[in-house]
């Protein structure tokens, strides 16, 4: 009897320490996986995207029903896996030898690599987007109101020694600017010199003063005309020194641009990021290839182009625990997919026919 005892607690802890006691034994499997469109996103009635599809195609081609998990992060995602909370995550995750130590993949679902996104040059001249510009528009706004100023402060000087100011406040509000706007840019009228002595102290001063003001508001237009030819001038990972770059936090974009010594902005998630892309609030953007185009097809297509280069070649796979006896099925049905062409059906549903990786 003791005999028989010591087989089954043997056989108990062979079955515990098995890598597919996770897997559910009523035909299920839990997946987790992350907001990333197009590969996987929440939508009213659960779950889609290209990875989310391959995920169900790749289940039903085995016989089993998948549930989604959305994690918090991609992170939390990953730490599903390794845990062995879940039998997988699907997203766009990279493989990575860092991530193969701390879980199995299965064969590559989708061939990616890091792109820079930038805005989209436009058809309008570096220098009509610099007058356009923000900090331009409110240099002219601030000149306007000095130069109306200035004005007013010369009728008050001038209103009883000069005809030309002779006249009542409301009526000389833009005949005295005028006289300002000339004063700067031409020296003013010879025959509406100021005929008092503060009126002619004041009026040498704001000449000697506009060499200055005309100077610093030239040299505002073109150090913006400046920026906007750099900005438009970005054509490979080494135009990034100095310039504002946004990546995501602890992807394999942001090790790269560690790698490479290259300053960013990191950001909890994509969407966080293409907010800020959106916002002028960066000059480029590096991350998953395949994210970035979908996103210039889509939401960005007049407003961002992606450049040709291509860094870091990666593949995405599906995550599974170390161990997990899910793997060899698993990779077995992408075959079999990709011989029966299922794959490129569900490709072509989130991507076109055309798109390129």
């Amino acid at each position: 009897m003791g005999k028989v005892t010591h087989l089954v607690v043997l056989l108990l802890a062979a079955l515990w320490m098995s890598p597919d006691r996770g897997l559910a034994q009523d035909g299920s499997l839990t997946f987790a996986t992350v907001d990333r469109p197009p590969f996987s996103e929440n939508v009213s009635d659960g779950h889609a995207g290209f990875s989310i599809d391959l995920m169900r195609a790749i289940a039903d081609d085995l016989g089993y029903r998948v549930a989604f998990q959305t994690a918090g992060s991609f992170g939390e995602m990953l730490d599903r896996v390794s845990a062995a909370e879940v039998d997988g995550a699907i997203a766009n995750i990279s493989v990575t030898s860092a991530r193969e130590e701390q879980m199995d993949f299965s064969q590559p679902i989708f061939a990616s690599g890091i792109r820079i996104m930038i805005p989209a040059a436009g058809g309008e001249a570096p220098f009509l987007r610099a007058v356009f510009s923000r900090n331009v528009l409110f240099a002219v706004l601030i000149a306007v109101a000095g130069l109306f100023g200035v004005g007013m402060l010369m009728w008050v000087f001038e209103r009883r020694a000069q005809p030309y100011f002779d006249r009542p406040a409301k009526d000389a509000v833009f005949p005295s600017f005028w006289w300002a706007l000339n004063l700067i840019v031409n020296g003013g009228f010879e025959e509406r010199m100021p005929q008092t002595r503060p009126g002619r102290f004041f009026a040498v001063l704001m000449v000697i003063a506009s060499l200055f003001l005309v100077s610093i508001f030239v040299a505002s237009i073109t150090a913006s005309v400046t920026v906007n030819a750099l900005q438009a001038n970005v054509t490979s990972i080494n135009d990034l020194d100095g310039r504002r770059v946004g990546t995501v936090t602890g992807s394999t974009a942001a090790e790269f641009l560690v790698l490479r010594q290259i300053g960013f902005r990191g950001f909890e998630d994509p969407g966080e990021m293409l907010a800020a892309f959106e916002d002028d609030a960066l000059d480029a953007v590096v991350f998953d290839g395949p994210i970035l185009a979908y996103y210039v097809l889509t939401d960005g297509a007049s407003t961002a182009r992606l450049l040709e280069a291509r860094y870091r070649p990666e593949n995405y796979g599906i995550a599974l625990p170390s161990g997990s006896v899910m793997r060899e099925a698993i990779n077995q049905s992408l075959l079999r997919l990709r011989e029966d062409g299922t794959y490129d059906e569900i490709h072509s549903r989130w991507f076109g026919a055309g798109f390129n990786q």
